[in-house]
């Protein structure tokens, strides 16, 4: 599939001597849902910033839909839409001129009819005559939206879109970048809701310390490194799991009433079959058992904490 990004040996050193960003390569698909994950301070900010041309780049090379940022800065900004972590408005204009301002900035002439349909689906038409110091932080967030769309770009960053905004403006806000995927916007997301990249994402990057340390297509991630669990809730509780079942490596909850059995998705062999005979070895007896994987979060969390 054809690259609408490339990064090549990306690398980022403020003066201060904080290394941002090391040597990062990263291909982004067109029409992709890509989520960038990280802990504070891991340098997605740094990133996105670069890619936007709000951060000079350190060394590399970075082409966006072909144009190098640096040597074609407006060609390549126009291709981009920011969504940035912190709301920036002139809390004085109205939401129509602020929204025609930001269309007017990159070159594009006036479209009234695609204005007027962007702001409806962001539930913003019946704020277009409203001033931005009139709105709720929600709507605000809102603006910054329509404001990052209004000139039509092919590439759509959100940097924590729905960080501390309703739980209804986070709805309307999947709900619209799945509209645009479907229209060949390529989305670039950061967020801290993991539930949200797992739920949206094509692909899964996840950075830490300046350091891209895993791209992956979400499923294979979830397949590759994640680990399913079997329950099973037991008739008679049992004080301790007998000797005969150490190999199995159970852990046993409530109160002794239920057993865990934990097993790696990429073995040809799980071990429930072998498991479910040695309990009936042991004259145990379960009334109940079901599956369940990995998180998103929980590996996400294993990644970083693994290569701490």
């Amino acid at each position: 599939m054809e690259s609408v990004i490339s990064i090549q040996q990306l690398s980022k050193t403020y003066a201060s001597g904080h290394s941002a960003l090391r040597e990062i390569n990263l291909e982004i698909r067109r029409g992709e849902i890509f989520a960038l994950l990280g802990p504070n301070g891991a340098g997605k900010t740094t990133l996105i910033s670069i890619v936007c041309g709000i951060v000079n780049p350190g060394s590399g090379q970075v082409l966006v839909a072909g144009h190098d940022i640096v040597r074609d800065y407006r060609a390549s900004r126009s291709e981009i839409g920011l969504v940035p972590q912190e709301l920036v408005n002139d809390v004085f204009e109205t939401v129509w001129a602020t929204v025609r301002f930001s269309r007017g900035l990159f070159g594009k002439k006036p479209d009234p009819a695609y204005l007027e349909q962007l702001l409806k689906d962001l539930s913003l038409w019946d704020k277009r005559d409203a001033k931005l110091i009139e709105l709720s932080g929600g709507m605000k967030r809102r603006v910054m939206i329509a404001k990052a769309l209004s000139h039509e770009p092919s590439i759509l960053f959100l940097d924590e879109p729905t960080a501390g905004v309703d739980v209804e403006l986070r709805r309307d806000m999947w709900a619209m970048v799945r509209r645009l995927r479907e229209r060949g916007v390529t989305i670039i997301l950061t967020t801290h809701y993991i539930e949200e990249a797992e739920e949206m994402a094509d692909r899964i990057g996840v950075i830490r310390q300046g350091q891209l340390i895993l791209v992956e297509d979400k499923h294979t991630l979830m397949q590759r490194l994640g680990r399913k669990e079997l329950l099973l809730q037991l008739k008679q509780p049992l004080a301790a799991v007998p000797a005969s079942l150490a190999a199995y490596q159970l852990e046993l909850l409530d109160d002794g009433h239920a057993l865990r059995y934990a097993y790696d998705t990429q073995q040809e062999q799980t071990g429930i079959a072998e498991l479910l005979a040695a309990l009936a070895s042991a004259g145990i007896e379960f009334k109940d058992l079901k599956s369940s994987e990995s998180s998103l979060e929980e590996i996400f969390v294993n990644l970083v904490r693994n290569r701490a």
